[in-house]
């Protein structure tokens, strides 16, 4: 705004200085035609006026004449109407002033060229090539004069040369002779003035003359107003080589009437040539002033045209750009009503319209924010979820899935919302395991199904029970489908881990009970008996007793497992030294397994844990001897028990890795390692690995168990070091432990 306001100054100035240079320029042309004397003299100040207010003015026309013409290239509104009645203005004021400017220059050079007579002209040349000619003879009788002094010269010795020259310059009517020498030394002088002892010396185009044996003359002006002719010939001694080339030069007086009359006639031919030459001038002074005038008039129409054009198109302007803002969405524009008529009527119109358009959008916008609220709580919601929503279009593109839809899945659905599902599921086993089942549904034409699937990937076997149902659309086809899942493998294993429980508690009840009266019986018939027969029955006796009470402290050891399997451990959790615990374990079985190699990789700088020792303990012990189970038979048996502290995700834990060289885990049993009773070795309970699960997730941690690439089996744990470490892992959900107590 303030720059549109300085750029309207700034043309006003300039159309101001304009004028005032105009009525400058026509005032002093009025002064140079009242007096000729000052045309001399202000003629380039007119002429610069006028150049300079001319310059002006058309800058300020270019500048409305371009704009106006951006305007209309870039259909500003109103800009084609204004360009129409601008053309219409000026083409009606241009007419009459081109006319006008014509007569007027016509009537210009017929007034300025009639002001001069040729005849006077004419007399006047005549009479300059006259006086000249009359010079010219003047001149050629002196210097025949001076050459015949000269010749007269040669006949007389140097004695007498004073005095000679003195009876030649009175004979020949100079007013000074004199002679010279080498060098322009005078020899000889004679002057009618006798207070003129100094003769005037030869001039450098004299002398260079003379060198040439050229005569010299011309005519000379002296300082009172008087002229002269100056003479000059040179000669040399015939005969007589040996004297010295001399000059002779010689003044003459012009008559005084004759000079006059010549100066007289000279004065009046410059005065009347100078006439002749500022009569083209005046011409063309009048001519531009003219012309400036016409450009004034030409602007003033021009402004005029663009003021009434303005008025005229500004209620149509603001009507368009009204228009175009409603256009845009901004319904609260209302226009100045500029009158009463048509026009006005119009423009009340549309304030109604806006006035109603804007009502009409505020309560759009009111019910828009109401649905982007729901949207947006129930965006809030499915985020929350545990549960997987997926829901698709009807050419299966995702439209839109919540976070727990990836997490279950392991795809990152964020950046693929408007692709295929079938073209994600390309990148991911699980999410194309899912796709198989859900299309087997809906290629079928059943769009409301429920099923339980069972996906197997990189992470183990998952179980997901999954319901579809399609959103509404047209009578034929449907506008998409909704896809809910969860993964309730957990859920399975906890309660397959509480009927496990309760099958153990009851197992180690029913057998605990007689153990006891049968290893006491046994024993008992073992002293009485033992004694009393003779030594082959009594070998028979030993065995059986001795098997009998075998069997039972193997039973015992069982029934001990499937106590601590059933019963939930109390946690005495206490910081203690893992590293310290980790070399006391492996010492120990160092010393028991002398044809195995165990490994222990630790950090003995590395922080206290804070967990119960006897629980961890119990897991390093379980983890160990498994190994040591699974490499019986293996040649060069190897185990390598790893235990490191790191930081994950922001949550300081401690990585527990056992690996061993053995034959590993069966393919079909891998997902199944940790459950109860699963095990491959003849002897083994089926519990070590599901004790140790169960004591790491009462830990807040987790455990993974798979093949190495090398052959061997591996078990990692991951520990929280402490109970911020818990904390934090039980709020994220990265435990298992909490997860299987929700589910239960």
């Amino acid at each position: 705004m303030v720059a549109r306001t300085l750029k309207r100054i700034f043309y006003t100035l300039m159309g101001v200085a304009g004028v005032a240079l105009a009525l400058a320029a026509l005032f002093m042309l009025t002064k140079t035609v009242q007096r000729s004397d000052d045309f001399d003299r202000l003629q380039d100040i007119i002429l610069a006026t006028n150049i300079a207010g001319g310059v002006l003015l058309l800058l300020i026309l270019i500048g409305n004449l371009w704009r106006l013409l951006r305007d209309y290239r870039q259909n500003v509104p109103g800009a084609k109407l204004k360009a129409r009645m601008v053309g219409m203005f000026v083409g009606l004021a241009v007419l009459p002033l081109i006319v006008v400017f014509y007569f007027s220059i016509q009537f210009i050079n017929r007034g300025i060229d009639s002001w001069f007579n040729v005849q006077i002209e004419e007399g006047l040349d005549n009479a300059l090539m006259l006086s000249r000619a009359a010079i010219e003879f003047r001149k050629r009788q002196n210097l025949v004069a001076t050459t015949q002094v000269a010749q007269k010269l040669l006949a007389v010795p140097d004695r007498q040369l004073a005095l000679e020259l003195s009876v030649l310059r009175r004979g020949s009517g100079a007013s000074e002779i004199t002679l010279y020498g080498n060098n322009n030394r005078v020899l000889a002088t004679s002057s009618d003035n006798a207070a003129n002892s100094f003769p005037k010396p030869l001039t450098e185009e004299v002398a260079l003359l003379m060198q040439q044996n050229r005569p010299f003359v011309s005519l000379e002006p002296l300082g009172d107003g008087r002229s002269e002719i100056r003479a000059a010939v040179t000669f040399t001694y015939r005969g007589n080589w040996a004297r010295e080339p001399r000059t002779v030069q010689a003044h003459f007086p012009l008559d005084e009437r004759l000079g006059n009359m010549i100066d007289s006639v000279e004065n009046s031919f410059s005065e009347y040539q100078q006439l002749v030459f500022f009569r083209e001038d005046l011409k063309d002074l009048l001519t531009l002033t003219l012309g400036f005038v016409l450009l004034l008039s030409l602007l003033a129409a021009i402004y005029g045209a663009l003021l009434l054009s303005r008025r005229l198109v500004a209620p149509i302007q603001d009507l368009v750009a009204g228009t175009r803002a409603v256009a845009m969405g901004n319904f609260d524009t209302q226009l100045p009503t500029p009158s009463r008529d048509e026009i006005g009527f119009l423009i009340s119109s549309f304030n109604d319209m806006t006035q109603r358009l804007a009502t009409a959008r505020r309560e759009a916008i009111l019910s828009q924010a109401l649905v982007e609220a729901e949207r947006t709580n129930l965006e809030v919601i499915l985020a929350r979820l545990s549960t997987g929503v997926l829901a698709l279009e009807s050419d299966l593109k995702i439209r839109t899935a919540n976070q727990a839809s990836g997490s279950i899945l392991g795809v990152n659905f964020e950046n693929r919302v408007g692709e295929s599902l079938r073209d994600v599921a390309k990148d991911n086993t699980l999410l194309e395991q899912f796709v198989d089942v859900a299309l087997v549904h809906l290629d079928s034409g059943e769009s409301d199904w429920r099923e339980q699937i069972v996906l197997r990937g990189d992470v183990g076997r998952r179980v997901l029970t999954c319901a579809c149902t399609a959103l509404p659309g047209d009578e034929d086809h449907a506008a998409g489908y909704v896809i809910v899942f969860d993964d309730i493998t957990a859920l399975l294993q906890a309660q397959r881990d509480a009927a496990w429980g309760e099958v153990a508690r009851r197992l180690a009840h029913e057998i605990k009970n007689p153990l006891t009266p049968i290893q006491l019986s046994a024993e008992r018939m073992r002293r009485k008996y033992l004694g009393t027969m003779d030594e082959e029955e009594a070998q028979v006796l030993d065995r059986a007793t001795h098997t009998i009470v075998q069997q039972v402290e193997a039973l015992k050891e069982m029934v001990n497992a499937f106590s601590d399997y059933a019963r939930a451990p109390d946690m005495d959790f206490s910081r203690f030294d893992l590293d310290k615990l980790a070399h006391e374990i492996v010492d120990l079985y160092r010393a028991q397994e002398n044809d195995l190699e165990i490994i222990l990789t630790s950090d003995p700088t590395m922080p206290l844990i804070e967990g119960d020792r006897v629980r961890v303990r119990q897991i390093l012990h379980n983890l160990i001897r498994n190994a040591v189970e699974a490499l019986e038979g293996t040649p060069n048996g190897r185990i390598d028990v790893q235990i490191a502290a790191a930081e994950i995700n922001d949550i300081e834990v401690v990585l527990i890795r056992v690996m061993d060289n053995g034959p590993g885990f069966e393919t079909d049993t891998m997902s199944q390692v940790f459950d109860p009773y699963v095990t491959t070795k003849p002897k083994g309970t089926g519990l070590g690995l599901a004790i140790v699960r169960k004591l790491v997730e009462e830990h807040v941690g987790s455990i993974d168990a798979k093949n190495q690439s090398d052959g061997g089996a591996m078990i990692s744990i991951r520990l929280p070091l402490n109970e911020e470490a818990r904390e934090k892992t039980i709020a994220r959900g990265l435990g298992r432990a909490d997860k299987r107590r929700e589910h239960a």
